[in-house]
């Protein structure tokens, strides 16, 4: 049992039922706390620091003007644009945990379908693909649904 717990064993006059009560006692901050606190924003403050010296001296230096990529903007991830916006963030925030939603697997298949249709050239197979794209968009339309209704987005 931590500390910051207290437990009492009586029956309450509201709930005679209830056998146990359990109350939360708001943990006090020691003076260790703010020290750590402290120590913690001193070293990021050093770290953003350095970080900063280090880009304005490749600023000045000319080695951020030779990348290839410099003053042009970063390029989209894949499937930036088949993600719908509002699942865009929590994605990308996934996306660096390495952690893959199955939402993200149903719009590769999507995107997959959708390359695979326009390479197609018999009209059979281009019915049957129009299809099962069309299946998986009406499944993925009524997961996000249920996602919206239930709070899970």
């Amino acid at each position: 049992m931590t500390p910051s717990i207290k437990r009492s064993f009586k029956r309450t006059a509201r709930c005679p039922t209830r056998l146990f009560e359990v109350f939360w006692e708001p943990r006090m901050p020691s003076p260790n706390d703010s020290e750590r606190r402290k120590a913690r924003d001193a070293a990021l403050r050093t770290q953003d620091e350095m970080i900063g010296t280090h880009i304005a001296e490749a600023l000045r230096s000319g080695e951020l003007q030779t990348a290839p990529s410099f003053g042009k903007p970063m390029p989209q991830a894949e499937g930036w644009d088949e993600t719908p916006a509002e699942l865009r963030l929590p994605f990308k925030i996934l996306k660096n945990a390495s952690v893959m939603p199955p939402e993200i697997e149903l719009f590769h298949r999507r995107a997959a379908l959708r390359r695979k249709l326009a390479e197609v050239a018999s009209d059979e197979e281009r019915t049957a693909l129009r299809q099962r794209l069309s299946e998986l968009e009406q499944f993925i339309a009524l997961r996000l649904e249920s996602m919206r209704v239930t709070g899970k987005l």
